[in-house]
């Protein structure tokens, strides 16, 4: 009994479960939930821009071929967008059959009041200064602000630079393998309140939001859960068998993070013991740091299939036929601007925003009625982006011959 209550799943789930009690019960409890959950989420990231910087140098550091960052770096790129793109369709596809938005009624409280937050931000969006964002003008403003791509170029380029010394250049990486153990030793102290950080998630979004507030919108709730997990379970099944690799056996290996993921509503929250896990469960270093933090900004297939379902069942609420012409472009703007959905301050709401505003053929305003529920299917996009670029980096590790199964 003390082993169980000592495991850190066990802690997580008991976690969950009592922050939805709570939450329930005691829904004044929701502004403390919040601060409850927003301080472990502080804790995991300022862990994250070190420890993204100090593996990714070490990384491209230890490669004797620079050639095969440039490779490994590609091969991740093409495989996201390939992936991303059958994760838009599936999106597209389930909505259009199972028709979310087809029965809506008009009862439904809309609040404007928080529209025009997001609708500022999505006017400031320019896709071309996304791309051009990605080079920091100041390195230290990066790392101050947490920017993973501006920190993962720089990183990128140190590493190349770090690796031109030669052996004058060994105690460097000696110090940083040294540094970098230690902010993993911090990883791992933080990683114990985790269930005190999933408590104040959960109790947080229930106290909030509640339980009834969703019965109008479960429909959309549940196809947005079941296209998830026909993604997961066919489509990313499918690419674990090519591979010949277990997508079970991988599941349960990232079981703890499942749950921290599940409590948090945020992936970020396990980036780094992810990369920490992918090279434990076989990947090499390099490949680990150059593919897990690509992926959070580029591979987020939660987040596209969402996008997709949501323009769709909003379609569906105004009852705003789409063409397939339509939908077809609606995918070519989903595929750019899901590209930014990490980089911005709040996630797909400013994407989707910034999606409709591109189409001008649904009402902005239809935001608001995603507003209570998008809470709840923020867990389903978040785990749903960290299963996928855990196999993205066992995929790449593969092909590049670097994965070696540790028992």
């Amino acid at each position: 009994m003390k082993k169980l209550l000592l495991n850190l799943n066990f802690q997580v789930i008991a976690g969950i479960v009592l922050g939805i009690i709570v939450g329930y019960l005691y829904p004044s409890f929701g502004p403390t939930a919040n601060t409850i959950s927003k301080m472990f989420i502080a804790l995991i990231t300022m862990l994250i821009a070190p420890i993204i910087f100090l593996t990714i140098v070490l990384g491209i550091a230890g490669m004797n071929d620079m050639k095969k960052v440039g490779r490994v770096g590609g091969k991740a790129l093409l495989y996201f967008e390939i992936v991303t793109t059958f994760a838009l369709v599936i999106g597209i596809v389930v909505a259009n059959v199972v028709k979310p938005g087809g029965h809506f009624t008009s009862h439904i409280a809309v609040d404007n009041s928080k529209l025009d937050t997001y609708q500022k931000a999505a006017s400031e969006m320019h896709w071309g200064d996304f791309f051009i964002h990605i080079i920091p003008s100041n390195i230290t403003d990066a790392f101050g602000r947490g920017d993973i791509l501006q920190i993962l170029f720089f990183a990128v380029l140190f590493g190349f630079g770090l690796s031109k010394m030669g052996d004058s250049g060994e105690t460097v990486i000696t110090l940083f393998e040294k540094i970098s153990k230690v902010f993993f030793n911090i990883m791992h102290m933080v990683m114990r309140l985790a269930p005190i950080g999933a408590f104040g998630g959960m109790a947080y979004t229930i106290s909030t939001y509640g339980v009834k507030s969703l019965e109008p919108l479960a429909k959309l709730m549940g196809s947005v859960y079941l296209t998830m997990f026909l993604f997961i379970f066919i489509v990313l099944n499918i690419i674990c068998r090519l591979y010949k690799f277990s997508l079970w056996q991988y599941l349960k290996f990232i079981k703890d993070e499942i749950l921290v993921v599940l409590g948090t509503s945020s992936s970020e929250t396990v980036l780094p013991a992810m990369m920490e896990k992918m090279e434990k469960f076989g990947c090499s270093k390099s490949v680990v740091g150059l593919v897990i933090p690509t992926g959070y900004s580029f591979n987020l297939d939660g987040t596209t299939i969402y996008l997709s379902m949501a323009v769709i069942f909003l379609a569906q609420v105004f009852q705003v036929p789409l063409t397939i012409g339509q939908e077809v472009m609606l995918i070519g703007i989903l595929m750019i601007t899901s590209k930014g959905a990490a980089a911005v301050t709040g996630g797909g709401f400013i994407i989707l925003t910034s999606t409709l505003t591109a189409l001008k053929i649904i009402p902005i305003e239809g935001l608001a009625i995603l507003f209570g529920v998008d809470r709840f299917m923020s867990e389903a996009r978040a785990i749903t982006n960290m299963i996928g670029n855990g196999i993205a980096t066992i995929v790449i590790a593969k092909s590049e011959g670097e994965f070696a199964p540790r028992t």
